[in-house]
């Protein structure tokens, strides 16, 4: 028995020995295999402060032309069109007749109305003479009266319907908009066709309040389209709004003369070159910052010891440098090199 006890004995502890070791080589084996410890990585690069500098800014908008005059053509009366005297793309003149309705059914409303009229104008007179007998009372008297009233002014609508059957052009230009046919029905109030006056044109500019008080009334304006990219055009100041919009803006409003050798048209596209430039104080930055085009410019601004991604506006480029209009300060500290390493927020080395 004890000669068993002794061997059970030195089993058990032969086993804890084994496990002991096991632990203790397990143990080692996942120190090992444990990542080693990375300390916080700055990445270099360099950098830039923005600066603010006076720079010789030139005035130079883009717009786009607007007709002189423009002018819808309208239905004064309901018919039927009997007569159109105009085509699509006609130079008509002010007071030319375009267009005649159909008057046949108001006229037979008109005599309708108009006997109407005769016969309560007799029983008027009829119904007067009862009152004075006391033969017929003053509420029969008045309601004849106002019946009376209507159908006479029932006949005047008429009347008038008749003569603005002939449509005429309310200014000179040209047939821009034609919606109806010979032989179509309108409603009175209807648009029939449309005029646009080229002979002048006029283009909308907007300008900043340090802009606007550059300019005057009568300034005389160099005008350019990409149409005719060798000729320029002679535009006037004619117009500059007392006050500013919701972006504190103010426009502006050039007339030209549309010449013939060069005709323009609505909605072409022009750069007006006030022919000056101002000395303005600006933000620029090297043209390097940027992380992406003009279009959708952002940087990386430099804070402590990271860089935090910006979206900003950029405006004209002076050189090796470009200016910008929102998103960033004079004394900000834009990153100008290594942003290919960086993401919003990562750690920086900024090299001297």
């Amino acid at each position: 028995m004890k000669k068993k006890l002794i061997i059970t004995l030195v089993c058990i502890g032969i086993t804890g020995l084994i496990i002991i070791k096991l632990v203790t080589n397990k143990e080692k084996i996942d120190q090992k295999n444990q990542p080693a410890q990375i300390e916080n990585v700055h990445i270099p690069v360099t950098a830039a402060t923005v600066t603010e500098e006076i720079q010789e800014v030139e005035l130079i908008k883009t717009g786009k032309l607007a007709p002189f005059k423009e002018a819808k053509i309208v239905s004064t009366s309901s018919g039927n069109v009997q007569r159109l005297l105009f085509n699509l793309g006609d130079h008509v003149h002010q007071g030319q007749t375009l267009a005649i309705i159909d008057t046949r059914l108001i006229k037979l409303d008109l005599q309708k109305s108009e006997s109407n009229v005769l016969k309560l104008k007799r029983d008027l007179q009829t119904y007067t003479d009862l009152l004075e007998g006391n033969a017929a009372t003053q509420e029969k008297v008045n309601e004849i009266r106002q019946n009376y009233n209507d159908a006479v002014n029932l006949s005047q609508q008429l009347r008038r319907q008749i003569a603005d059957a002939n449509i005429k052009a309310p200014t000179s230009g040209i047939i821009g908009i034609k919606t109806v046919e010979e032989g179509m029905y309108v409603t009175a109030g209807e648009e029939i066709a449309s005029i646009v006056n080229l002979s002048q044109l006029k283009v909308q500019v907007y300008f900043t309040e340090a802009e606007v008080y550059q300019i005057v009334v009568g300034q005389k304006i160099k005008l350019r389209t990409d149409v005719y990219p060798d000729k320029s055009f002679l535009g006037t100041v004619t117009f500059i709004s007392p006050q500013a919009n919701q972006v504190h803006n103010y426009q502006v409003e050039i007339t030209a003369a549309n010449e013939k050798d060069a005709p323009l048209r609505s909605g072409t596209f022009v750069y007006a070159n006030f022919s000056r430039k101002t000395a303005q104080k600006i933000l620029l930055i090297p043209r390097e910052a940027l992380n992406e085009s003009t279009q959708n410019a952002s940087v990386y601004v430099v804070q402590k010891d990271k860089a935090l991604l910006r979206s900003i506006k950029v405006g004209t480029e002076y050189g090796k440098k470009i200016q910008v209009t929102d998103g960033l300060q004079a004394g900000n500290v834009v990153i100008t090199s290594g942003q290919i390493n960086l993401k919003d927020g990562t750690l920086i080395n900024v090299s001297k």
